[in-house]
């Protein structure tokens, strides 16, 4: 299965309770709910093309905890991420959470060696698997580089602190995007589709002048 991590963003790439004030107030975070905002119908076709490829989905254990308290309550048949999260296998990362605790089914939870775990879980057949949300999880899988796939909103918002995307010490890539991978939606929400080119290595360059002209040298 392909890999693909599916986020909110803010222009300062902070991903941390974009949904509700006490979505995720860890480390005294309490600029929760920044999205909602600026949610349109152009976002919700974006958000729903996502999941409309969906096989199965891979979570951290609080963004598992938090979806999980939510998204059963959404009984509506016609809601099609709804039908999607509450029907597909899940695939929760927790040392410590129980099998009574995993109770959003179907549910596997995944107790020790992540990395492998997920390497496995990809040699599967199938078409995507989907992480959404589980912070500390896309890291772990970005450094490992088992990511196939980023799908971003970024918001016209500058939050100010809180967990980003790629934190300081992450480790440096390169991504490409398609000529579809990108579009702006109204009120400045950009939706990027980027596959990862390079990993561990961040190709680099300068400016100098030749015959008069400033031109670009890779390094």
């Amino acid at each position: 299965m392909l890999l693909s991590v599916n986020v909110f963003i803010s222009l300062d790439g902070i991903m941390q309770g974009p949904g509700a004030p006490d979505e995720d107030r860890s480390d005294g975070f309490d600029r929760g709910g920044w999205l909602v905002p600026h949610m349109s119908a152009h976002t919700n076709e974006v958000v729903e093309g996502w999941f409309r490829t969906a096989d199965a989905f891979l979570f951290g254990r609080t963004s598992y905890g938090l979806l999980g308290g939510y998204w059963p309550k959404v009984t509506a048949p016609d809601d099609l991420i709804a039908t999607k999260l509450n029907t597909l296998p899940k695939y929760v990362v927790s040392e410590t959470l129980t099998d009574e605790e995993a109770d959003w089914s179907p549910t596997t939870v995944l107790r020790t060696d992540v990395v492998d775990a997920v390497r496995r879980l990809k040699e599967r057949p199938g078409g995507e698997l989907q992480v959404h949300g589980s912070w500390r999880l896309v890291q772990t899988l970005h450094k490992a580089g088992l990511v196939d796939l980023y799908r971003l909103l970024q918001y016209p918002v500058v939050v100010g602190g809180g967990k980003r995307l790629f934190p300081d010490g992450s480790t440096p890539a390169t991504f490409a995007a398609s000529e579809d991978g990108i579009r702006v939606l109204s009120g400045g929400v950009v939706s990027l589709t980027l596959t990862p080119a390079t990993l561990g290595v961040l190709s680099t360059g300068a400016y100098t002048v030749d015959e008069g002209r400033s031109v670009p040298v890779l390094g």
